[in-house]
């Protein structure tokens, strides 16, 4: 059987082959029976709303990276694949569907909504799983978990009735952000900070003795109605006679008194702040500390309740412009000034968030913190990299405070907890005892023995914020809270790959609930990535509608070329990446770069296959450097060029490993294409050609097959990690392996340190050295390709004339050199550049490469009277072309009027004609 691959590469049906062939094969199914090494890594768990963005390619293309590498070297690996139910996010999409039908949930009950729900779950909630596949992610499909399926149901209703049981669950009144638009507490990480042009307005509030007021300022004048007191910094001068006292609040006439506390900023505005406990957070730690009322005026759609006196009903900031009115009117409106600051929005509603005073079910963060503190401070536990967000995360967990878990929406994890409406007249109050329960029958059991058999039970309508299902999610999805051979085998996690900006939202959620549930942290290692950053170096968001599709770059370019972009630009473990993007052509040249490396391997594979006679890697042998004396050598021998390429291949294989293991995946894939494009590619193919001829000497023709195939089927499992697809096709096609087996599987190569010869890669790099000088010496005298020519190579050392004596055919093959000359001195040669002859013959060029000089005799080679002529008339009409460009350039009319990109062009391109013209003076003087 003959090894042949197509002429072209054609990545979409690679691509598509190979990710059918895994997941048809469960190549990626783990077994904990296998037992071996454990790696584990769970997906952060994308909205099951979503779609693939840059964000998510990026993140789930490095952790892809990391997990083939740890498959191939031996690890018994599992990826998990699963997906978050995203409560807010659903529901947002259902509700605007039933409101396309004029319709709300109330109308369908809540029944009929989750019904509606699980049915657009199945029909569009795979929108991501199927993208992710088209990234070649190595995961283990058969586990793939979704955190509303049975399994994770079971594990929150544990975790919730163990913690409430502890006392470390409890349901308080408030103060929450409270979203009027999906009428639901939000956690902050679904608050999205906006900086607004906005209006600071000044009002007098008077003293009640009628000594006169007090000055405060706000950006949202309708709080007023709920103010309960004034403060003021117990160290300001100016009012600490009047602390104590009180004031009359305008349009309300409530007496509230004047406080002193350390929070206010003496030299912001007047000094003086209103304090509305119920609808600001650091009015509200205020309050408690003081021991104020706190009077709720809103109501959860945004509109003033009761409260708000002649303003109820009225919308939130309908009811704004007219209290400031009614101030304005009554003598009360000091001024308006220009106010740029940050408002809290909704991040599913889209309108600003209000801190309203609610009753909330919240959990007691303390004894959970401070058992994820102990790890990090006494097991330094888990360890970040980079290394710098260790601090992030350990302060997030100081000033933590207690986390407000439910949300007032139908979709999502019921709150486990049943109300004896018959105690409060069959109403849900804030006062209505209740039970918690892990099913209906139990909640009846229990509340039954606590108010008697005509107990009349109503269940908790709130649901579990999201964040408490995804922070079970590295022990839920592997069985816990049952003991499973999968939770025994893989927990705790490896490796956890995310982005900085949820280290406090997931991050510190899950190791604060492993901690506590198992013990243990939930994984050994966080590494943090960066972002990917435009083609003008800003976030990608929706608002600026400035993202990249990463199926479109796929559809154009391949997933490997994608997959080999986002990793080679990751300078430094953490950083973010820039992405070049034409958005007039859907281009990317960062991206068509490594579609072109992928075409460069696939070429160099057909190439290496074509010569190899049919014979697999594996039938040729391994090669290895020549036996010591005497020994019966059971191969041919290897030449120079031979050890130098196992010596590059071993020093590359050491240092990727290396790379893999301190997470330097950029660095990884940079040595790799260097490595590959360069060394394999351009340079020992093309010293071993002369090798591969029919009539070349068969051991040494062997010899040359054998390392060909060694090192490129090495190549590729090296390159596996980064190029699935590719490498595995060729591959296969190389070793002519059926289907039974897969580079997938293969082991990642391991270092051969007795090949690494250090001294010969820096003898090669002289070879090369001198190669391309011969070659640029060549071009700059117009020598054609097919003509031979005399080189003398000088050199005053004894070392440095013995290499190039030893690659002495290597320079002949590559630099077209007929005679070689390698000199201690040119005494006994020609001049270097003596007089013109008749005719233009005659005369040497000369370069240098280090300390060996380069002479190339130009006599019955070049016709140097008509090069020089050549050169000149190319030098005049660049000349000319200066001249008229700088000529546009200081007419200040051009400079003012024209577009600005043309006149830029203009500059570039006068750049490049003048170092051009420098080009050619400079070969004007060898002659």
């Amino acid at each position: 059987m003959t090894a042949n691959l197509p002429p072209q590469y054609d990545p979409k049906a690679t691509e598509a082959k190979w990710q059918k062939y895994w997941e048809d094969n469960q190549t990626f199914k783990a077994d904990p029976e296998q037992g071996g090494e454990p790696y584990c890594v769970v997906i952060p768990p994308p909205n099951v709303t979503g779609s693939l963005h840059m964000g998510h390619a990026f993140e789930e293309t490095l952790i892809d990276v990391l997990v083939r590498y740890q498959r191939m070297t031996g690890r018994n690996t599992l990826w998990l694949p699963g997906t978050d139910h995203a409560s807010i996010a659903v529901q947002t999409i259902l509700e605007k569907q039933l409101k396309a039908e004029g319709k709300t949930r109330y109308d369908l009950g809540r029944e009929k909504f989750l019904e509606k729900a699980w049915e657009w779950k199945a029909e569009s909630g795979n929108t991501i799983t199927n993208q992710l596949r088209s990234l070649g992610v190595s995961v283990d499909w058969s586990r793939e978990r979704f955190t509303m399926d049975e399994g994770l149901s079971a594990a929150v209703l544990e975790a919730f009735v163990r913690l409430y049981d502890e006392g470390l669950i409890y349901r308080g009144n408030y103060l929450v952000n409270w979203c009027p638009a999906s009428q639901s507490a939000v956690s902050d990480l679904e608050v999205d900070q906006q900086e607004v042009d906005g209006h600071l307005w000044h009002f007098r509030y008077p003293l009640t003795d009628g000594s006169g007021y007090l000055e405060v300022a706000t950006t949202r004048p309708e709080t007023m109605l709920g103010d309960t007191a004034v403060a003021v910094n117990p160290e300001d001068d100016r009012y600490q006679h009047l602390i104590g006292k009180t004031v009359t609040l305008p349009i309300v006439n409530r007496e509230i008194p004047v406080i002193a506390d350390e929070f206010v900023d003496r030299t912001f505005g007047t000094g003086c702040v209103k304090v509305t406990p119920a609808h600001d957070p650091n009015d509200f730690e205020m309050g408690k500390r003081h021991d104020l009322p706190f009077i709720n005026i809103m109501n959860k759609d945004g509109s003033l309740n009761e409260n708000a006196g002649e303003f109820q009903g009225q919308d939130r900031f309908v009811a704004r412009k007219n209290v400031v009115k009614r101030l304005e009117t009554d003598g009360f409106l000091v001024k308006i000034e220009d106010y740029k600051h940050t408002v809290p929005y909704s991040d599913r509603g889209k309108v600003p968030v209000e801190p309203l005073l609610s009753t909330q079910w919240f959990v007691k963060i303390n004894p959970l913190s401070e058992r994820a503190l102990a790890a990090l401070d006494e097991e330094n536990s888990p360890v970040f990299v980079p290394e710098r967000w260790t601090k992030v995360y350990r302060d997030w967990l100081v000033k933590l405070k207690d986390w407000c878990i439910s949300r007032q929406l139908w979709w999502g994890h019921q709150i486990p907890a049943w109300y004896a409406v018959s105690e409060t007249q069959g109403e849900i109050t804030d006062t209505t005892p209740f039970v918690v329960a892990k099913s209906e029958a139990e909640a009846r059991e229990k509340a039954v023995a606590k108010f008697g058999q005509d107990v009349d039970l109503a269940r908790d309508p709130d649901v579990l914020d999201t964040w408490f299902s995804s922070g079970l999610w590295p022990f839920s999805t592997l069985g816990w809270p049952d003991e499973t051979k999968d939770l025994d085998f893989y927990y705790p996690t490896t490796t956890l790959v995310t982005g900085f900006d949820i280290i406090f939202f997931w991050v510190a959620r899950m190791t604060m609930m492993a901690g506590h549930f198992t013990g243990k942290m939930p994984f050994d290692t966080v590494y943090i990535h960066g972002l990917v950053l435009d083609e003008n170096g800003q976030k990608m968001s929706k608002s600026k509608g400035n993202g990249i599709d990463p199926l479109l770059l796929i559809g154009k370019y391949g997933t490997d070329a994608l997959r080999y972009t986002l990793v080679k630009e990751v300078v430094g473990a953490g950083q973010n990446i820039r992405l070049e993007y034409d958005r007039k052509t859907d281009e990317s040249k960062s991206v068509e770069a490594s579609r072109n490396f992928t075409n460069k391997l696939w070429n160099a594979a057909r190439f290496v296959m074509m010569n190899l006679e049919g014979q697999t890697p594996q039938q040729l042998g391994n090669p290895y450097p020549q036996p010591t004396v005497g020994a019966v050598p059971p191969c041919p021998p290897l030449e120079l060029c031979d050890r130098w390429i196992l010596s590059r291949y071993y020093q590359v294989v050491q240092q990727s490993r290396h790379d893999f293991e301190t997470y330097a995946f950029g660095e990884a894939a940079k040595g790799l294409y260097e490595f590959i494009w360069g060394d394999f590619c351009d340079w020992y193919i093309e010293l071993v050609k002369s090798r591969l001829q029919q009539d070349a000497e068969p051991n040494y023709k062997k010899a040359a097959q054998q390392t060909f195939a060694f090192v490129l089927e090495g190549i590729l499992k090296l390159l596996h990690p980064f190029m699935p697809h590719i490498t595995e096709e060729i591959w296969h096609t190389l070793t002519q392996t059926g289907e039974d087996e897969c580079l997938a599987l293969q082991s990642y190569p391991e270092v051969q340190a007795s090949l690494i010869d250090s001294e010969l890669e820096q003898q090669f790099e002289l070879l090369f050295g001198t190669i391309r000088t011969i070659r640029n010496l060549r071009a700059d005298t117009d020598i054609k390709p097919g003509v031979k020519v005399t080189a003398i190579l000088q050199s005053e050392s004894a070392k440095e004339r013995q290499i190039l004596s030893d690659c002495a055919i290597y320079i002949q093959d590559l630099a077209r050199v007929e005679n070689l000359t390698i000199a201690a001195s040119l005494d006994a040669e020609p001049p270097l550049n003596p007089p013109l002859g008749k005719g233009g013959q005659g005369g040497s060029i000369a370069g240098v490469v280090g300390t060996v000089q380069v002479l190339i005799p130009l006599a019955g080679v070049v016709d140097l009277v008509a090069l020089r002529a050549k050169l000149e008339k190319k030098l005049a009409k660049i000349e000319g072309e200066i001249k008229h460009t700088s000529a546009r350039l200081t007419n200040q009319k051009f400079v003012e009027k024209a577009d600005p990109q043309v006149v830029q062009v203009a500059r570039d391109g006068l750049a490049e004609a003048e170092k051009q013209a420098e080009i050619l003076r400079d070969r004007l003087k060898l002659f």
